[in-house]
């Protein structure tokens, strides 16, 4: 009888990261201690992937499934469908802005496949409020209700974006109940003030995808509980965002932009875990490519840029990820005697095992370029028939390339800690320049299903304070709460909730010492 199904009281968590080569799964009890690990193929259906990484799981660990508390999903879905242009749903929009904002019409900057995808209904109606929440001009419910009846039987959801609405959300709140009136209480509505933060265009732009991904995202809850159920777990089910942290199933299927870009994020959160260390740069490794983050006091960085998501700019929270074209299954090409050595960017992805020369295969990868130089022991690997000096110069340019992208992420020239995680972290020797030192935890090639196991649960706002009605210390005060009650809102248990980035900007440009707040709270499930 398995060691787990003794203590009656021990209770566990299923953490299951989808990549574009493996799908991760991983095992954690109550202390957060990580049981076991697996590693599956993706498969072309992602659903297949991760039923079979739950039932290797629960066959390999022998733990009751009945004792599976909660189960979390970091997936790719959403952004290969904005990706790949598939499964969007027709969106119409409705932007609160004329006159003020008609010089830039909606979609202005998206291609025509994507816009083709989304649909041509997108208004821009009479209305919007000034930085400070005053009204600019009032709203024309008759026109509304005629841009609304127009969408009736065409749109599958409905965005609202109205200009400076993070400080007065009122008229979009109000377009919402025209839109349930007239197209249905079912039809869904993304608000833009809920999703981005200040600048209407990147704002309008999230709140449409959003509303285009809502059928992507249902497909992807569903059939994560459907597996979860037949293998007969009852658990707390829970989606990875791109910040780190975790949002129920129910907040999800509300807002599926939130989950773009969560997988780099896993990984940061799962190596701050396994190593202890809370400020570090974490080289995540994957098959296909090596993607940097820093670690900022346990949680990933945010990037302070706009955004582009298949070309598409947003403003919305996103880590501050550089990706470079390095990985386990990185092709390596040599010319011929003397001539010069290049490695990728293209890579065999999940083939690694069929075309990879040590397996066989005719293809000289990064792996086996590692595995020739002694870095990694591989059962039975053929290692006779590749050329030591192609390969040391393979390993020259792929260590110099990780060492400059390293360089470009670090904040002072001094060295840094750096995490290594993913299943290619082999290609790497044990000292780079400009590294203090180099952590390789246990685990470490799941890092990324532990990451999204641990994940805590948070809400934030982003709001503007006009300084002449309130103080310094009142407008923190309020957006602290605000961003508290986000978390609660979104799973988390009160008693837990901290306050985990605080910021705020004077904005010099406008009237009325304005102040631009940003408070992000997270606390545990």
């Amino acid at each position: 009888m398995p060691w787990t199904m003794m203590n009656n009281e021990e209770t566990y968590r299923i953490g299951i990261d989808v990549g574009g080569t493996n799908t991760d799964a991983a095992l954690l009890d109550s202390k957060l201690d990580t049981i076991h690990t697996v590693k599956v193929h993706t498969t072309r259906d992602v659903n297949e992937g991760i039923v079979e990484s739950i039932r290797r799981l629960l066959a390999e660990s022998g733990v009751n499934p009945a004792r599976v508390q909660y189960a979390m999903l970091g997936t790719t879905h959403c952004t290969n469908a904005i990706v790949e242009r598939k499964h969007l749903g027709k969106v119409g929009l409705i932007r609160i802005g004329a006159p003020a904002t008609t010089s830039v019409p909606p979609l202005a900057d998206w291609d025509d496949t994507l816009k083709a995808a989304v649909g041509p209904h997108a208004y821009v109606a009479r209305g919007g409020y000034e930085y400070d929440g005053r009204t600019i001009v009032e709203l024309d419910e008759a026109e509304i209700k005629d841009y609304l009846a127009r969408m009736k039987g065409e749109v599958e959801a409905v965005a609202v974006c109205g200009v400076f609405s993070p400080v007065n959300a009122s008229q979009e709140k109000r377009v919402a109940e025209l839109a349930k009136e007239i197209l249905g209480e079912g039809m869904p509505v993304t608000l833009s003030h809920e999703i981005g933060s200040i600048g209407i265009l990147e704002r309008e732009n999230a709140s449409l995808l959003n509303g285009a991904l809502l059928n992507v995202i249902a497909g992807v809850v569903r059939g994560f509980e459907q597996a979860l159920q037949s293998f007969g777990i009852d658990a707390g089910v829970y989606i990875c965002q791109n910040d780190g942290t975790l949002m129920r199933s129910e907040y999800a299927l509300r807002y599926p932009i939130l989950t773009i870009a969560c997988g780099p994020t896993n990984s940061i959160r799962g190596a701050a875990h396994l190593s202890g260390l809370n400020n570090a740069l974490v080289v995540d490794i994957g098959g296909t490519t090596t993607d940097i983050g820093v670690l900022a006091q346990g949680f990933p960085r945010q990037s302070s840029a706009a955004v582009e998501i298949g070309g598409v700019r947003t403003n919305f929270r996103m880590p501050d990820i550089l990706s470079i074209g390095i990985g386990g299954g990185t092709i390596v090409r040599a010319g011929g005697e003397g001539e010069t050595v290049t490695v990728g960017p293209d890579s065999v992805g999940y083939e690694l095992l069929k075309r990879g020369r040590i397996f066989g295969g005719d293809t000289l990868t990064a792996t086996d370029v590692a595995v020739k130089l002694g870095r990694y022991e591989w059962d039975g690997a053929r290692t006779e028939g590749l050329d030591a000096s192609v390969c040391r110069q393979a390993d020259e340019i792929i260590t110099r390339d990780i060492e400059d992208a390293i360089d470009r992420m670090k904040t002072s020239a001094e060295d840094v800690d750096v995490i290594l995680v993913g299943g290619g972290s082999i290609l790497v020797p044990d000292k780079l320049q400009g590294v203090a030192r180099i952590v390789r935890p246990d685990h470490y090639d799941a890092a990324n299903a532990i990451g999204a196991a641990l994940g805590e649960v948070s809400g934030e706002t982003e709001r503007i304070y006009s300084l002449d009605e309130m103080t310094y210390e009142e407008a923190m005060a309020d957006a602290k709460n605000h961003a508290v009650e986000q978390a609660v809102l979104a799973g988390a248990d009160r008693a837990t909730v901290q306050i985990v980035l605080s910021e705020d900007i004077p904005l010099a440009y406008m009237p009325g010492n304005a102040l631009l707040v940003k408070v992000k709270a997270a606390g545990r499930l």
